[in-house]
């Protein structure tokens, strides 16, 4: 099912001419289509907390291997699936509803050399074009918070698994009460937010089949993650060439702080949830 262009998530998203700024920020670095590096886009290319550290450390839990097919659940511009395909040399395939990051990241795959290894579709993640047990792995980073029928995603998702496939969670989850401010990185509306509990996603893991393997609290190194970030903007004049804001838009500073007040309440925290199906 091909996702609707009016769908209120891909608008949150959607920001025009980001591949345009990616390209001006390259050049403002020195680089070019032709000579940028998998590396060189990792500022821009990490869509959640903790960027490229955060990425690595959830990736190597599950076991990618240059043989194995993955599958990236809300691939935003493909730098997670990137990353995946230059580290453990596998085959990915991503899926997002936001048909400016699936364009923008196709184009960047063809920028690295990677086009033959990655493949971003503008697909639903509750309805994916694949067949049964078309992959040894799956993942989402900061997926989630988007979509409110979990249930329904993680029976869609151990579909496409093959039995014994690996699928990695790290999401910003509830941990604490109180209400949200917003706007979010992943939402300007209280209507399009759907964080939920560890409690939850791991019932809706439960009920698609999954079994949990491990669970990481990741809130200390987010705090650490924004320490980091703050002190760095401090010491600047302004944004860096590449950077997150170029996702987020002009209220990049205000979706950051909103985040980094919630986490520092103990309302929400970025958590790992590694799960496998069954032989």
């Amino acid at each position: 099912m091909q996702p609707n262009e009016l769908n209120p998530l891909a608008t949150h998203y959607e920001q025009g001419g980001i591949l345009g700024r990616i390209k001006d920020g390259l050049s403002a670095l020195g680089k070019t289509p032709t000579t940028v590096t998998v590396e060189d886009l990792s500022p821009v290319d990490e869509f959640h907390i903790g960027g490229r550290q955060a990425t690595g450390d959830f990736l190597d839990q599950l076991r990618l291997k240059a043989d194995g097919r993955v599958l990236d659940i809300g691939c935003g511009i493909g730098g997670a699936a990137r990353f995946a395909a230059t580290r453990y040399g596998s085959t990915v395939t991503g899926v997002d509803l936001t048909g400016e990051y699936i364009e923008t990241g196709n184009t960047l795959c063809s920028w690295v050399g990677l086009s033959n290894q990655v493949t971003l579709l503008h697909e639903s993640a509750m309805d994916m074009p694949f067949e049964d047990g078309s992959f040894e792995a799956a993942y989402m980073l900061h997926v989630g918070m988007n979509i409110e029928h979990k249930a329904a995603l993680t029976v869609e998702i151990n579909r496409v698994l093959k039995p014994g496939g690996y699928l990695g969670i790290f999401d910003v989850m509830r941990i604490g009460d109180g209400g949200l401010d917003f706007p979010l990185p992943w939402s300007s509306l209280p209507e399009t937010s759907a964080v939920a509990t560890p409690d939850e996603y791991k019932k809706a893991l439960a009920s698609a089949g999954f079994k949990l393997i491990a669970e990481r609290n990741r809130g200390d190194f987010a705090m650490a993650f924004f320490a980091d970030l703050r002190a760095r903007m401090a010491d600047s004049k302004g944004p860096p060439p590449l950077g997150l804001h170029i996702l987020m838009g002009e209220k990049t500073s205000e979706k950051i702080s909103n985040v980094v007040a919630q986490l520092s309440k103990n309302c929400i925290a970025p958590i790992e949830l590694i799960a496998e199906k069954p032989l």
